[in-house]
């Protein structure tokens, strides 16, 4: 969305594009976008629409000849001119032309302060703010014509309408007159969110460190002065040198009041389609609110005329003498040419869809970028969730966008926000588990790696109650949930495997060991939560395909991550897999039980071939507990001995009284690969490959020479878990020719 400023900006003359950018084109109903005009002199609407912008242009010509004094009350006119004005704001929004007059007026002190009040109430624009009128706003207020709560309506306003001033060049120049507003107590707390939205590292200087200093020592530790000198730290250190809290979870108090539902009512009239996330290296072209998935940098017209001019000269686009505006910033080229220089925005929303500046996120650690990106994030999670806030139920579509931006720009960074760590602890014992499902889940994922203390009663604890009573579906989509969680985490000490100084596990109570405490929590809190659901849902295979998903993740932690830690299934996880009914459940156990033998394999070697004993080594009671399993399998699926052989204290094991008691024929084959529920349709559709003639199925003829067909038959159906789990942990006697299936023995080999 191209954006112009007005003819009363001082430094460039008003220039009519197709874009919305005077009184006229606002007036012909064009949108933002440049697209077709909405007119219809025709219809009833059209003339409706006629009749509000007449009565909106007599509105602007008186006030912009109002007397001193007009008593609202006795008078008809500028009743009507105020009506005529809200209505219009706050249905379509103002153009930029408006402002310039409608912010004289109500700073001017001419009229009451209700009025005044009304009036930047209904101060909502349609496109954008003209820096200009903000900036003769300031200087009226300089001369204190109007009263303090008007004063503070407008900083409020101010700070509401940041993203959506075309340039910032002025304002940045007024920075001291903002920062001596500082000496009103009950402006205070607004002007330190403006400075902060304007703050640069130039405007960091000795004599303001001081007074901020003094307010404090006079107002007490409060949050926005800490905001504050938290950002002046991070740009001069050597400035600041007294210790901050570290988090504080809101630092500004809710600006956006008394003009939250006009901005989305505007919003959705001119701007009612949404965008994904793109990213690539172009700008998104078009423009909602101040953070959802629309938000681009606001681009001024004096930078991007600027660019414009010198586009074909290098000499000042790459000029090392300044910094470099992000309106101008426009390939990757560039970024690479001006990552030294570049000036990052005053709106950090702009940060979340802008691909290039993630970029610069990823290659320059600037601190303070991370904290004001905390900061406004933290507050604008607060401030629209649906589930916590109870006029936000209108908005769960917008909030949904808003968590699938923040999740894309999380998966593009590859780390997760504290901001939204935060945000799940305190949301998630009041989330129902059906709001915003998905995008919720999908945050979980990307939670940083911190210390179990912390984690299980914020966010294992209520997980776990919203698991075991939702439906099926939610909780494989949490078990997901957990399982890229679990990939997060290894992946960042993969990428990170010095922790001591990486940012990512700064807060494990250790380096190696505080991982490993935080990896084998989260283990064991899927293994507990998985058994419960497997009894809830009676076995489902769908369930225990995820749950094995994750315990893919888990049994190459060894080899894969370098990592001292293998976990196994429990009980209550392996023996529901091995006798499902599913062939694809009973395959991908297998698959697990072989990659678990590899990393138990090359674990004990290691720990032959080091002479010092290791710190940290696979304990013992995990290689008996895998022997258990494996004779548990080799058992129940080759030599059909698992009722006298497993011996694992919840396995199968028993008494053959109690067998012959089931009156079950042949129960000692019950579970081989020939009888298996899981694998009887393979058998069935071997004997009719191999005995097309026969009229009934005979299935003690798989054996011999026909086992080993069988077995190939298996194979070329795509069980390759099952093979290699056959042909890594099975002896097979009957390899020699005169073998049978009664021949076949087990060799444990860990």
């Amino acid at each position: 969305m191209q954006q112009e400023r007005s003819s009363q900006t001082p430094k460039q003359p008003l220039q009519v594009r197709k874009s919305q950018t005077d009184l006229s084109a606002w007036r012909k109903g064009r949108t933002t976008n440049g697209e077709k005009s909405v007119q219809n002199h025709q219809s009833p609407d059209g003339q409706k629409n006629d009749s509000e912008q007449g009565s909106f242009e007599q509105a602007l010509s008186y006030f912009k000849k109002v007397p001193d004094r007009v008593s609202l009350r006795k008078n008809t006119a500028l009743q009507k001119s105020l009506a005529a004005v809200e209505t219009i704001a706050l249905q379509r929004g103002l153009p930029p032309e408006g402002f310039h007059v409608l912010l004289k007026v109500a700073l001017s002190g001419k009229l009451a302060d209700a009025v005044n009040a009304r009036l930047l109430k209904c101060l909502v624009p349609a496109s954008v703010v003209p820096e200009g009128a903000v900036v003769s706003a300031v200087s009226l207020l300089c001369v204190s014509k109007c009263s303090s709560n008007v004063q503070l309506l407008f900083i409020r306003w101010l700070i509401t309408m940041f993203d959506y001033i075309d340039s910032k060049e002025q304002l940045h120049a007024l920075y001291a007159v903002f920062f001596h507003l500082l000496q009103d107590e009950k402006m205070c707390p607004y002007v330190c969110h403006l400075l902060y939205l304007l703050t640069r590292k130039e405007n960091v200087k000795p004599f303001r460190v001081r007074r901020l200093l003094e307010l404090q020592a006079k107002m007490g530790m409060q949050c926005h002065l800490q905001a504050l000198l938290s950002l002046y730290k991070l740009f001069c250190p050597e400035l600041v040198t007294i210790t901050l809290p570290g988090k504080t979870k809101n630092f500004f108090k809710n600006s956006e009041g008394p003009w939250k539902a006009a901005m989305n009512t505007v919003r959705q009239r001119n701007f009612p389609v949404h965008q994904p996330l793109l990213l690539g290296t172009a700008q998104p072209q078009s423009r909602k609110r101040k953070w959802n998935a629309q938000l681009i940098v606001p681009a001024s017209s004096t930078s991007r005329n600027n660019l414009e001019e010198n586009r074909g000269s290098h000499v000042d686009l790459y000029s090392t003498s300044q910094s470099f505006p992000v309106e101008q910033l426009q390939t990757f080229p560039q970024l690479l040419h001006n990552i030294h220089r570049l000036e990052f925005p005053s709106q950090m929303a702009s940060v979340l869809t802008n691909p290039l500046l993630l970029h610069y996120m990823n290659c320059v650690k600037d601190e303070s970028v991370y904290l004001r990106l905390h900061f406004w994030m933290s507050q604008a999670l607060q401030e629209e969730c649906t589930w916590c806030v109870a006029d936000n139920h209108q908005n769960e579509e917008e909030f949904k966008i808003f968590l699938e931006t923040i999740y894309k720009t999380e998966c593009f960074l590859q780390e997760g926000f504290s901001s939204c760590e935060e945000f799940l602890y305190k949301s998630l014992p009041l989330w129902d588990g059906v709001c915003c499902q998905s995008q919720v889940l999908k945050l979980v994922s990307w939670i940083p790696l911190r210390s179990f203390s912390g984690m299980k009663s914020q966010l294992y604890d209520p997980l776990a109650q919203l698991f075991f009573t939702s439906s099926l579906y939610f909780k494989c989509g949490v078990l997901e949930s957990l399982t890229e969680l679990l990939q997060n985490w290894l992946n960042c000490h993969m990428f990170c495997p010095d922790s001591e100084s990486e940012s990512q596990v700064h807060s494990l109570d250790t380096t190696l060991s505080g991982l490993l405490n935080a990896l084998a929590e989260l283990i064991n809190f899927v293994g507990r939560i998985s058994t419960a659901a497997l009894r809830l849902e009676r076995k489902s295979s769908f369930l225990l395909h995820f749950i094995l998903s994750f315990y893919e993740t888990v049994c190459d932690i060894y080899l894969r991550y370098n990592l001292p830690l293998l976990i196994l299934p429990p009980a209550g996880i392996f023996y529901p897999a091995l006798l499902s009914m599913s062939p694809v459940i009973l395959n991908q156990l297998c698959y697990l039980m072989y990659r678990y033998r590899t990393n138990l394999v090359a674990a004990k070697k290691n720990e032959l071939s080091k002479k010092k004993s290791l710190q940290f080594k696979i304990s013992s009671q995990t290689y008996r507990e895998y022997n258990q399993y494996v004779i548990a399998m080799v058992g129940c699926l080759w030599t059909s001995n698992v009722f006298q052989k497993d011996t694992h204290p919840q396995g199968l094991r028993m008494d053959e009284e109690l067998l012959k008691a089931t009156a079950v024929q042949d129960y000692k084959t019950s579970f081989n690969i020939v009888y298996h529920p899981a694998m009887i349709g393979y058998a069935v559709q071997f004997l009719q490959q191999a005995f097309p003639d026969e009229a009934t199925l005979n299935f003690s003829l798989i054996k011999g020479k026909r086992w080993n067909w069988y077995l190939e038959f298996l194979y070329a159906q795509g069980l390759e878990g099952l093979k290699a789990f056959i042909e890594s942990s099975i002896n097979r006697v009957s390899r020699a020719p005169h073998g049978k299936a009664e021949d076949h023995e087990s060799e444990d080999r860990v």
